[in-house]
């Protein structure tokens, strides 16, 4: 069943309000938010990071750094633009390994601040499935 908000707007669902909720608790902290979107789904293929970092990360330095010392062992096309004082935004080319290239990317930023918001946007890349640990694979 739909609701709606006095105002007319659709109201959201419990579990995407706590979701919702829940990141902008973590974003008054120590916290990067990844937003990822497809920019382009026919070939050439080109897809988009947005970082925003939590107002309590003084020192942007990082991202640039973590960037540059991706994107020399990436395959794949990009270019770093800061927006603002607390925005950046990663343009991803095309290449055979854009996704795991990017994948790599939040990862790395992950490594460096374990509080991290990332948000799939349009992207539909789901990474590769954990595998599940199973004692008759590994004992006999």
């Amino acid at each position: 069943m739909v609701e709606f908000n006095p105002d007319g707007s659709i109201k959201l669902p419990g579990k995407l309000a706590a979701l919702r909720s829940a990141d902008s608790a973590k974003m008054k902290g120590r916290c990067i938010m990844i937003h990822k979107d497809v920019v382009s789904a026919t070939s050439p293929k080109s897809c988009v990071l947005h970082i925003t970092l939590s107002d309590k990360m003084i020192d942007d330095s990082f991202v640039e750094v973590i960037y540059r010392r991706w994107s020399e062992v990436s395959e794949v096309p990009s270019k770093l633009t800061k927006l603002g004082e607390k925005g950046f935004r990663v343009d991803i080319g095309t290449c055979f390994s854009r996704c795991s290239d990017c994948s790599s990317l939040i990862r790395r930023y992950r490594e460096y601040d374990s509080d991290v918001i990332e948000q799939n946007g349009t992207c539909t890349y789901k990474g590769r499935p954990t595998p599940r640990f199973c004692e008759e694979d590994c004992f006999e």
